[in-house]
């Protein structure tokens, strides 16, 4: 039982620290440009996190993925999910740099859109505030 829920004790392991890390911008809103966009992420990681943890529940993620690993849309899927996470890697190292990103990239090759949301919704402003100066 501690075993297949094991990933989950990490995950919040995970969570805890990049809380305590967390930048110096509002946790749930935003100050900065485009201010709805914080609380539409945080509201689309838990409902993920909910999901998943429903999935967990359900069926164990191993075993399915013993099962359907052999379906190439189940390859194409995952190849699409690390596409977006390799995307995401390479924002965490223009806005933070070659540590910040060897400190998120084991919880991203893990957790791909758990971390990768967890990641946009702590540093939200910070990456708008730099896609909106990059514009101008």
């Amino acid at each position: 039982m501690l075993k297949r829920h094991f990933l989950w004790f990490i995950y919040g392991m995970f969570v805890a620290t990049a809380l305590w890390f967390k930048p110096e911008e509002p946790l749930f809103f935003s100050d900065g440009p485009l201010p709805w966009g914080k609380p539409i992420l945080w509201a689309v990681l838990i409902a993920f996190l909910v999901y998943t943890f429903y999935c967990h529940i359900k069926a164990d993620f191993f075993e399915t993925m013993k099962i359907t690993g052999r379906y190439h849309w189940t390859k194409q899927t995952g190849v699409d999910s690390y596409l977006g996470v390799g995307l995401i890697a390479c924002v965490i190292f223009f806005n933070h740099g070659l540590l910040v990103l060897s400190l998120w990239l084991i919880p991203l090759l893990i957790y791909a859109n758990l971390a990768t949301l967890l990641y946009l919704a702590l540093h939200y402003d910070l990456i708008i505030s730099n896609l909106v100066n990059s514009t101008q």
